[in-house]
């Protein structure tokens, strides 16, 4: 493996290969000047004598000697206090001295005085410093990449990089470093449109946050030793002219005992500071005198007079410092990743693993390569790098950098989705448990399912037009209304009429209140649009309740929650928890709009008692939702309930009932309902009705709206009660009649004050009134409604028009099986997908 790296000596060109007099020539493999053995890495000695002397050993000779020229460098050159010096560092880890073995670097007799061409080097020639501070030798450390880049085999270079990782166990939070870093090259570039490294908000907070300073002030105090010696590492061997992939490993060395995310932030961290010490001196030179005389030193402001021929350079080093930080990003993300939801099992987690030494090793190379760019810059000036030779360097590691960062984000989201849906199990579990256990209060409960944080306030009230905690809902029986974005204003105008009514009712009784919670859910995977914002905040506008802020307030694991524990689909619920927090009832929706605010405190025990206390008549079906029907029942009339959007039938029924009225001499009224669906159809047929005088209906389509919701809701209700096919209910007979005539055709129920005589399909109803004269001797014998039942009955048993029920997938609970209200044998389940959109449905908006 060595020979592979290059020999044992550090050997000078030749003036064939002297980068001032020719091409510089390669090892074929690695690239650049032979390197010393591994061992040596980042402990290159100085001869004998004492570091920072001018002395020299019996061998080089004169000062007039080429050779000395080196040695008068490695020996006396010192940086500024800032990035560290060439001096020898204390510890095991050597100094940085040529070996003894290297003797004097002698350049081959035949090489002459290495005259320069170039005059602008002006006193470097007369004491020989040409061979080292030549722009071709300042540059190696780039020029070395092409050729590393291009090797078809990365296998040496990882186990050189694995060789080098002794990791002792030390958990460092590069967290914060990093940040700072980040802030660092953020605001150092050649012009506020440069490198733009946008800051996260988690670090804006970090910086800003005294006790995080405070913190980070130890850390810093803890890592400043190895940051420095990484700097004074990349500094030396950039003046040197040392290969890239030497200069890498030695840093390598430097860092051996720490974790692989650790490592690229501590050189990204030495580097900042040359960086940020550079700009900060291009930025400030000009209005101060300190910074204005070490900018001269430096030549930054010839650099920045001439950035526009440096343009090329500037913005593939930009390219590649952000290639560098991305790839930085995800490493750091990985070490993150929580292990208690993601081991090295799983497969994108170990993939990603195999793969980070490699990344480290690019990313720490490309540092090395930055650092180059920028000591050229400082050491030479701009003349020597105007070349766009380099910057396609740069943009080579660029490109090999953005390849690595695809592939570690790509394993990256896979490992969060993974760990996501782990959290979610685990809160979906944490969420059932919690409703499972008794507490004092429902501010757990109620906290779990809305927002469970405390750090903002998660609700808004509707009625004081603000935002609250959940403080507000402490020990009070909360209903918790669920929809989608779908809610539609029937239902609101609805509930906002109960709301108040009840309002009024419960303000004398404190310890009976409730309070009303709008739960909104939406579809997490679309994304959250301006049209879907104003639909959300119209609809929250409108509403006289509490509402939870934002619908991103509520968690996937509490969606998932909500779906399966409390069956919702689409159509809205009513879970009512009461002052302890326990579900009193799965969905109250049907109660309230059956019984409105009578049916507080929306229990199921109250449900039942509800039913208990029903029966199958008038006033159930219309609730007062018409007052003429109201008067007629109080007036004991026959009245005839009929529906559907077939107008010929419409036409034929309403007229055989006025003849069939008359001839039996009984007061007889007619109420059009309209249909369950189909708005557009039941406008042409109330114009065709008001026009033709055919008998009272219900202009407001709202009215019927609430008409079926609660025909509906008669039929979820006795589903959630177990009571689907009780045969020996008639109100559950009945309304299951009604539903299934509703989307079968036209229907007609006769009604003699409040009782219901006859429920029956329009099959059936209009052939009885036709044969009028075959029953209506009975009328006289039996009255009206006893005789005409007795005629249905018997068309009926001839036709059995039998029943179908067609239940939404919206519609949350539903029966497993069900039994026809007229023949009572078991229904056939299908699937039947049906449009329901009509020009009075909300917008047209998807939701979850």
């Amino acid at each position: 493996m060595d020979s592979q790296l290059g020999g044992s000596s550090s050997q000078q060109p030749t003036r064939s290969n002297n980068p001032l007099q020719g091409t510089f020539q390669q090892p074929s493999q690695l690239g650049n000047v032979p390197q010393p053995l591994p061992s040596q890495l980042g402990s290159v000695q100085q001869p004998s004598q004492v570091p920072g002397s001018l002395q020299q050993s019996s061998q080089l000779g004169s000062l007039q000697q080429p050779g000395l020229t080196t040695n008068v460098l490695q020996g006396s050159l010192q940086q500024p206090s800032q990035l560290g010096s060439f001096q020898q560092p204390s510890g095991h880890l050597g100094s940085f001295q040529q070996p003894s073995h290297l003797g004097s670097l002698q350049q081959p007799s035949h090489l002459g005085s290495l005259q320069p061409t170039n005059p602008q080097l002006g006193a470097l020639q007369q004491y020989g410093l040409t061979n080292r501070f030549s722009p071709s030798s300042m540059q190696q450390l780039i020029k070395g990449d092409r050729s590393m880049i291009t090797l078809s085999d990365d296998n040496v270079m990882v186990k050189q990089v694995l060789g080098t990782h002794a990791p002792d166990g030390r958990e460092v939070d590069i967290r914060p470093l990093l940040y700072i870093v980040e802030d660092i090259l953020n605001r150092a570039s050649l012009n506020p449109e440069g490198l733009m490294i946008t800051g996260t908000q988690a670090q804006v907070e970090y910086l800003e946050d005294k006790s995080h300073q405070a913190n980070f002030l130890l850390l810093v105090d803890a890592l400043s030793h190895i940051i420095d010696r990484i700097s004074c590492e990349i500094q030396y061997k950039a003046i040197g002219g040392s290969d890239a992939h030497q200069t890498t490993l030695s840093i390598f060395h430097l860092v051996s005992s720490f974790a692989w995310d650790a490592k690229m932030v501590l050189a990204l961290a030495a580097f900042a500071l040359n960086y940020g010490e550079f700009w900060l001196l291009a930025q400030i030179y000009s209005t101060n005198q300190l910074a204005k005389a070490m900018a001269f030193l430096k030549q930054v402001p010839g650099i920045i007079e001439h950035a526009g021929l440096l343009k090329p350079r500037f913005d593939a080093l930009n390219d590649l410092i952000r290639a560098v930080l991305e790839v930085t990003r995800t490493v750091v993300e990985f070490k993150e990743l929580p292990s208690a939801y993601i081991t090295q099992e799983v497969p994108a987690l170990s993939s990603a693993f195999a793969q980070i030494p490699t990344a480290v090793y690019w990313t720490i190379r490309s540092i090395v390569a930055c650092a180059a760019q920028i000591s050229s810059f400082t050491s030479l000036g701009y003349e020597f790098v105007v070349s766009t030779t380099e910057a396609w360097e740069l943009s080579t590691l660029t490109h090999k950098l953005r390849t690595i960062r695809d592939h570690l984000k790509k394993q990256l989201e896979i490992c969060n989705q993974y760990i996501e849906e782990k959290r979610d199990v685990e809160a979906f579990q944490m969420l059932v448990n919690l409703f499972e256990m008794i507490h004092i209060d429902n501010m757990k409960p109620l906290k779990a399912i809305i927002y469970p944080r405390d750090d903002i306030q998660p609700l808004f009230d509707g009625y004081a037009k603000k935002r609250v905690n959940i403080d507000v809902l402490r020990r009070k029986n909360v209903l918790l209304l669920i929809s989608s974005l779908n809610i539609s204003q029937d239902e609101l105008s609805i509930l906002d009429q109960i709301y108040n009514e009840s309002r009024v009712v419960q303000s004398a009784r404190l310890e009976s209140q409730y309070e009303l919670v709008w739960i909104p859910l939406v579809d997490r995977s679309l994304p959250w649009t301006d049209p879907m914002q104003k639909h959300f905040e119209s609809l929250q506008s409108s509403m006289p309740w509490y509402t939870v802020y934002h619908p991103n307030l509520i968690g996937k694991a509490v969606v998932r929650f909500i779906k399966e524990k409390w069956h919702f689909r689409n159509k809205p619920i009513l879970v009512v928890l009461d002052p302890q927090g326990r579900v009193v009832s799965p969905n109250a929706i049907h109660m309230m709009w059956i019984w409105g605010s009578n049916a507080f405190p929306f229990t199921s025990a109250r449900e039942e008692a509800l039913w208990r206390d029903e029966t199958w008549r008038l006033e159930l079906l219309t609730d007062g939702i018409d007052p003429t029907i109201l008067n007629w029942i109080k007036e004991g009339k026959y009245i005839f309930l009929y529906g559907g959007d077939d107008i010929e039938w419409i036409r034929k029924f309403t007229n055989t009932v006025r003849a069939v009225a008359l001839a039996a001499d009984v007061s007889l009224e007619l109420a059009y309902v309209g249909k369950g669906s189909k708005r557009e159809q039941v406008r042409r047929v109330l114009a065709t009705i008001a026009v033709e005088k055919l008998g009272h209906c219900w202009q407001d389509l709202a009215m019927m709206w609430f008409f079926w919701t609660r025909l509906e809701s008669m039929l979820f209700s006795k589903i959630q009660q177990g009571k689907a096919d009780d045969h020996g209910d008639p109100m559950m007979q009945g309304i299951k009649k009604l539903l299934s005539y509703d989307r079968d055709g036209s229907w007609a129920v006769l009604c003699k004050g409040s009782s219901v005589v006859v429920n029956g399909h329009g099959n059936s109803i209009l052939p009885t009134l036709n044969e009028f004269d075959k029953w209506k001797e009975n009328v006289r014998l039996q009255g009206f409604d006893v005789a005409f039942k007795n005629h249905h009955d018997l068309l009926r048993g001839e036709t059995y028009p039998c029943c179908r029920f067609e239940f939404s997938h919206f519609a949350g609970r539903i029966p497993e099986g069900m039994r026809c209200p007229e023949c009572h044998n078991s229904m056939e389940k299908y699937t039947t997908y049906l449009c329901c959109h009509d020009e009075a449905s909300t917008p047209n908006i998807l939701y979850s």
